[in-house]
């Protein structure tokens, strides 16, 4: 059954097309990795997803319900409660103040009555959430005082602690280490078999078919909806990033020999869009 679904989407950046056409389907129980270079739309369509950036042409739904348009109190605050978003690390403030522990707390926000205070259930979510990302012992320490893997499994666990059926996970992967990178995939992958649905961005081509159901190819436009195997193949590979790829590596880098562009990025710092 399809969890999401996203049909002929544009999105525009004033008068610049950021996403054209973008239709897909993602059932429930499935992970699916989207991968693209820099600017190539990925952040743009987790965006569109959530409802945060206005849809030029097109239609979004999430479990049946529209995302865009006059959607109401009620249907914003089920896409609050049906959604999680992982960001990348650079859109976090790691200076501010405030522990692990809050960080996942805040995945109990939606559920909280009009004393604004965790109940029994949202607390024990909490600590059953830090426990399935190792990170019980660190619980009290400040989120800026972790390590990238850390700070990473941190924003998994919010995302557990809140329960939603659909998972936005951007750049994941980047900047952590391997034990984290294993316990992540790892996680990912219990979520999927628990029912989740998770969208994870990554420019890890090596690690993509560990995890991943599928993989959506992404230049502008969504070039390819296949199994992991098939989107790597090397001439889909030459369409998303205009030279050819080394599939095989930890992070997407030209293959030996190729030809390279110079307004070609392919590395793992996300572009705006």
């Amino acid at each position: 059954m399809s969890l999401l679904s996203c049909e002929n989407v544009h999105v525009n950046y004033g008068p610049v097309r950021a996403l054209t056409g973008a239709s897909f389907t993602l059932d429930t129980g499935r992970i699916c990795g989207l991968i693209g270079m820099n600017g190539s739309g990925k952040s743009t369509l987790f965006k569109a997803i959530m409802g945060v950036v206005p849809m030029h042409a097109g239609s979004i739904t999430l479990d049946g319900q529209p995302v865009g348009g006059n959607r109401g109190k009620s249907a914003h605050h089920h896409r609050a409660g049906l959604v999680s978003y992982v960001p990348q690390s650079e859109e976090i403030d790691w200076t501010f103040p405030i522990s692990v522990r809050e960080v996942v707390s805040m995945g109990r926000y939606r559920n909280l009555g009009i004393t604004r205070r965790l109940r029994a259930a949202d607390r024990a979510a909490v600590d059953e959430a830090l426990a399935r990302v190792e990170l019980t012992d660190l619980a009290d320490r400040q989120i800026g005082a972790l390590s990238g893997g850390q700070r990473k499994r941190a924003f998994v666990a919010r995302a557990i602690a809140q329960g939603a059926q659909l998972l936005l996970l951007d750049e994941p992967f980047a900047g952590v280490d391997k034990r984290s990178e294993a316990m992540l995939m790892q996680v990912i992958k219990q979520l999927r078999d628990e029912g989740a649905t998770v969208l994870v961005s990554t420019h890890d081509l090596a690690t993509l078919r560990q995890f991943a159901d599928e993989a959506l190819l992404l230049r502008g436009e969504i070039l390819m909806h296949d199994t992991p195997e098939k989107v790597l193949a090397p001439e889909n590979l030459v369409r998303a990033f205009g030279m050819e790829v080394d599939a095989g590596a930890s992070v997407a880098t030209a293959a030996p020999g190729a030809a390279t562009s110079g307004t070609t990025t392919i590395s793992s710092a996300e572009g705006k869009n």
